[in-house]
């Protein structure tokens, strides 16, 4: 009897070690695929549903996997070869994905075996009877401007010579008092502009070991910007991502929610702020834990327009994204006086009153004497899903960017407390988490209770798919442009304007279209860059004259001559 009892539970156990063998979950090469596919495919992709791209759950079922392959590889040759499937993707989400030629094969084989394990779910799609299906029915049109542009240089290829973007180049600015210009590769390399060439100023690789700038994503050197006394304290300021957990940061969320990876603030002192490469040294400020790699702190800026003696003179901007939180399932993360994701905060980086006393909480802050438990007393305003590029104009509005979902971009005139909306508005629109993350919806009756601050102008993606920052042109060799604001969008490279006389006195600004030449000749970014995904950047030099990148080639424009036709 003994000796059956044995068998019987040897038997059993059996079955239980090969049911377990046997489970796709415990596979080493699923679970690898799994960390591959969070990372870099979770900032666009859910498994069971739509978002900015398709649901990707038993992909390969439905869908050649040597098809899925070769899409992943050059999603921009797939479509100019008119591959029927991937010209419905395109008119489908509006918009290219970037080429993912970089994975390696092992990662994209573990990537694909992960999603053909997961079942896919039948989708029911309920009719949504008050969703809106065209946002902003009104389109933008040629307003009369054209702006010649004159190639400046190419900067090295920073993602292989073949491969689409050959950059990751994402802004230009200058030093005050000194007036060099300055742009940041997201791969790690801070250029130094001068005399036609681009030189590296400083390699954050080398810099800092933990340095990552994968998935991509907006992830590695995010931002940068010089104090405004930046000639005489030689104090530099950069934003970068490093991998989670590594260390504790000052802001996080529950233990039970993924970190993706960290921000990271630091504080450089250069020995000699003439100098041509970054010699001194860092001090970090903050650490901030993400979801996924997307929507991070991708902006910081000091207001050019505060002289010494102002009371926002030496305080920096920095913009945080929502982490892509409300596209992983977690709309709570975001939002509110007690969130730093999805916000704009203002610090004082000479102060120490901060809770890691770091850094300063400015007194004239919004919240910096609530003591409310769980106040973010940083914050200056909150509600946006990627506070992407901000900027001031002469009269002193700041401005500030906002990328959206997958319906509205939009520009914000920022004011000290406001709330944008995010995650229960997108744009002037109702957008609801829980229900379809791909619609807006009409605003509620009761609305005006909410007190959301609604955008200073907005379009939507008929127009385009991801706003850039924007430059009111301070500059004194182009009259045609005095008093115009100009930004664009970053796939398509369609360039925009506005008038800045018009704020505050209309709203929504109307938005126009500028044309633009290379060398007096007529033509398209995406023309000049030789593809579809252009990824335009805008900059401004100290003297306010006007400059655009394409990441997709590495190319530096500068604004040469303006015409603005009478009657625009």
């Amino acid at each position: 009897m003994k000796f059956f009892c044995t068998l019987v539970i040897t038997f059993y156990v059996l079955i239980l070690t090969s049911c377990k063998s046997n489970d796709p979950a415990n596979d080493p090469k699923i679970i690898e695929g799994k960390k591959s596919f969070t990372s870099n495919c979770g900032g666009c992709h859910e498994l069971n549903k739509d978002a900015i791209g398709p649901a990707l759950a038993g992909i390969t079922t439905i869908v050649p996997e040597t098809w899925v392959r070769k899409f992943i590889h050059d999603p921009q040759q797939m479509i100019s070869s008119s591959d029927q499937r991937a010209d419905s993707l395109f008119n489908t989400y509006k918009s290219i994905m970037p080429s993912f030629a970089s994975l390696k094969e092992e990662d994209l084989t573990n990537i694909l075996n992960y999603l053909h394990s997961e079942k896919r779910a039948v989708q029911h799609k309920a009719e949504d009877r008050d969703m809106i299906k065209d946002p902003i029915p009104e389109k933008i049109s040629f307003g009369g401007l054209t702006i010649n542009l004159e190639p400046v240089l190419r900067f090295p290829a920073t993602n292989g010579k073949e491969k689409l973007p050959k950059t990751r180049i994402t802004k230009l600015t200058s030093q005050p008092g000194i007036g060099r210009i300055f742009v940041n590769d997201l791969r790690g390399k801070l250029y130094l502009v001068e005399n036609r060439r681009a030189r590296v100023f400083a390699d954050f690789v080398k810099l800092r070991p933990k340095f990552i700038a994968e998935p991509g994503l907006g992830t590695g050197l995010g931002s940068f910007d010089f104090h405004p006394d930046f000639a005489h304290n030689g104090l530099l300021y950069t934003t970068h991502t490093e991998p989670g957990h590594i260390p504790r940061a000052d802001f996080t969320y529950p233990d039970s929610i993924r970190v993706e990876l960290q921000w990271v603030l630091t504080e450089w002192k250069l020995n000699d702020p003439k100098s041509d490469t970054l010699i001194g040294t860092g001090r970090e400020l903050l650490r901030i834990n993400m979801v996924s790699g997307a929507h991070g702190v991708q902006e910081i800026a000091f207001n050019p327009m505060s002289a010494k003696g102002d009371p926002d003179h030496g305080l920096l901007y920095i913009g945080i994204g929502d982490g892509a939180s409300v596209q992983e399932g977690f709309s709570f993360i975001p939002g509110g006086k007690n969130k730093i994701w999805g916000s704009v905060i203002r610090i004082d980086p000479a102060g120490r009153n901060s809770n890691n006393h770091k850094y300063g909480i400015p007194d004239d802050n919004p919240y910096a004497k609530d003591r409310s438990p769980g106040t973010v007393r940083e914050i200056y305003a909150y509600g946006f899903r990627n506070p992407h590029r901000f900027t001031w104009t002469k009269s002193g509005s700041m401005l500030a960017s906002n990328i959206g979902q997958t319906n509205i971009e939009s520009i914000y005139l920022i004011k000290p407390g406001m709330n944008a909306g995010w995650p229960t508005r997108e744009g002037s629109f109702l957008f609801a988490p829980a229900r379809n993350l791909n619609t807006v919806y009409p605003l509620p009756a009761d609305d005006s209770t909410n007190h959301i601050t609604y955008p200073l102008a907005e379009y939507d993606h008929d127009e385009g798919k991801a706003i850039t920052g924007g430059y009111e042109y301070q500059g004194t060799k182009l009259a045609a442009l005095k008093h115009l604001f100009l930004f664009g969008d970053i796939p398509r490279a369609r360039i925009f304007y506005f008038d800045t006389h018009d704020i505050g006195v209309k709203k929504p600004l109307q938005i126009k279209e500028a044309k633009i030449t290379v060398n007096h000749h007529p033509t398209t970014l995406k023309k000049e860059a030789g593809t579809n995904r252009v990824e335009l950047r805008l900059g401004r030099d100290g003297k306010g004259e006007i400059y655009l990148m394409t990441k997709a080639d590495g190319q530096l424009y500068r604004i040469t001559n303006a015409h603005l036709s009478k009657g625009n």
